[in-house]
């Protein structure tokens, strides 16, 4: 497996290359049939390139503090180039039909949806654990920023039954929850707490969707390959750990409005029979053509966690979590819309949130001592607490606004944004993760341009 790995460049080469081919205005007949055959087979290339800025006035440690995906303070990061290869399955019909996909992702982001569901220290016990071999060590460990992810990776089918019954197998990202990783299926270019720490990024599985009407759609499956019940789980450890996903979307007639309800649960490993699951709560309501408004509520259980923070040590209990957000977005012209997202995330327990979260992430078993490559396990630093955030920001499609002609830019999204943090210690000594401080701002503009 690692000896494929090495070749990775030469596939990123190759995937750019064919996407430029069919992008172009050649009328070269190998690209034209090229372009012919990959229409016919519904075999698609693409990807998309995203980085930014945050400048943080409070912070100069180089972290914005607990924050993650833009979690470095006062200079540039290029989160995601990702590139994927799919085809994509019928929706309905009477016929079988079969897919899959494939991601690649290089950039600061790939940390955050890595396959780390198999962490280096079993969260019931403190033992060491082997961690997974999917995606986690395929390079850049020196540069303590950039990294390579392999988010999905699955095959598809829909079987003619009833109104149509999806399946997924393999490694895929989770369906619950409304922010999700992938860049350009977000407003805002932080992400919520509700997300980093909340719920899961992916799983590695089975993952059915069924229609039962124009209204109704169940999801279910089975999830192995974590020790974190089934969240960010991978191929080759933890596979005798089987947790379920389930849940349901009700949609009303006129699709102004959605219910969404979905969440896991299982044991938490294959060394400990303690519980471990979620719920998540998303409901949609589109005020009018131009205004969205979404809400979503997260709840979180671990039993028998083995606790080391500011209030405990080496103390084992439950810990939970649960949050509440809103977000409001306004159309103001066809290229230039504006949003605003309010959250509280509570980490009861002091289990979910630690900042910088990359360096905890990033943690190893190295000879017996937890090392991470990300930076001082000793700046690491989490407590129960009560999170506070409030962004605000607009994305603006620049080309279309400017005319620029140019195809290759016509997608492209620029989003400034505002963000204000504030932290309470729960039923603890006071927490100052913001380089000291209960609170930071953050003012960032970023860039998102599919192709």
């Amino acid at each position: 497996m690692q000896s494929i790995f090495k070749h990775l460049r030469y596939l990123i080469f190759a995937i750019i290359s064919s996407v430029f081919a069919l992008t172009s205005n050649s009328d070269h007949l190998h690209a034209s049939s090229l372009r012919k055959s990959f229409k016919e087979s519904r075999l698609e290339f693409g990807g998309w390139l995203h980085g930014g800025a945050t400048f943080n006035p409070s912070q100069n440690n180089g972290f914005n503090g607990p924050v993650i995906f833009a979690d470095q303070a006062n200079r540039f990061q290029l989160n995601q180039l990702n590139l994927f290869m799919r085809r994509s399955v019928v929706s309905e019909g009477n016929a079988w039909d079969f897919g899959g996909r494939f991601d690649f992702m290089f950039g600061t982001d790939a940390i955050f949806t890595q396959a780390f569901g198999v962490p280096a220290y079993d969260v019931n016990s403190g033992e060491s654990l082997k961690r997974s071999n999917w995606d986690l060590n395929l390079c850049c460990s020196s540069s303590r920023t950039y990294g390579i992810a392999l988010p999905q990776a699955y095959v598809e089918t829909y079987v003619p039954v009833g109104h149509g019954l999806n399946i997924k197998l393999g490694h895929f990202y989770t369906p619950t929850g409304f922010e999700t990783v992938p860049a350009p299926d977000n407003f805002f270019y932080t992400r919520a707490y509700t997300l980093n720490v909340g719920e899961p990024f992916t799983h590695t599985g089975m993952l059915a969707n069924y229609k039962i009407n124009s209204n109704w759609l169940v999801l279910a499956g089975p999830l192995t390959g974590s020790a974190n019940g089934g969240w960010d789980a991978g191929w080759d450890k933890q596979l005798g750990n089987w947790s379920g996903i389930a849940g349901f979307t009700w949609t009303s007639d006129n699709h102004a409005t959605s219910f969404h309800f979905s969440g896991t649960y299982g044991e938490t490993s294959t060394r400990s029979n303690e519980p471990w699951g979620f719920y998540n709560i998303v409901l949609q309501h589109r005020i009018n053509p131009k205004t969205l408004l979404v809400l979503h509520h997260v709840y979180g259980h671990a039993g028998g966690v083995l606790l080391n923070n500011l209030k405990y040590t080496n103390v084992t209990k439950d810990a939970e979590w649960f949050s509440a957000i809103a977000h409001l977005y306004y159309d103001l012209t066809d290229n230039l819309s504006a949003g605003i997202r309010v959250e509280w995330y509570r980490d009861e327990a002091g289990f979910r949130n630690p900042s910088p979260f990359r360096i905890a992430a990033a943690t190893n078993n190295v000879n017996g001592t937890p090392v991470s490559y990300a930076g001082n396990l000793s700046n690491v630093t989490i407590t129960p607490a009560d999170y506070y955030a409030a962004t605000v920001g607009l994305n603006w499609k620049a080309a279309k606004t400017l005319k620029i002609k140019w195809d290759f830019l016509e997608k492209l999204n620029i989003r400034p944004n505002i963000r204000y943090d504030r932290v309470d210690a729960y039923h603890a000594a006071a927490y100052r993760p913001f380089a000291g401080n209960k609170d930071q701002i953050l003012f960032s503009l970023d860039f998102i341009l599919p192709f």
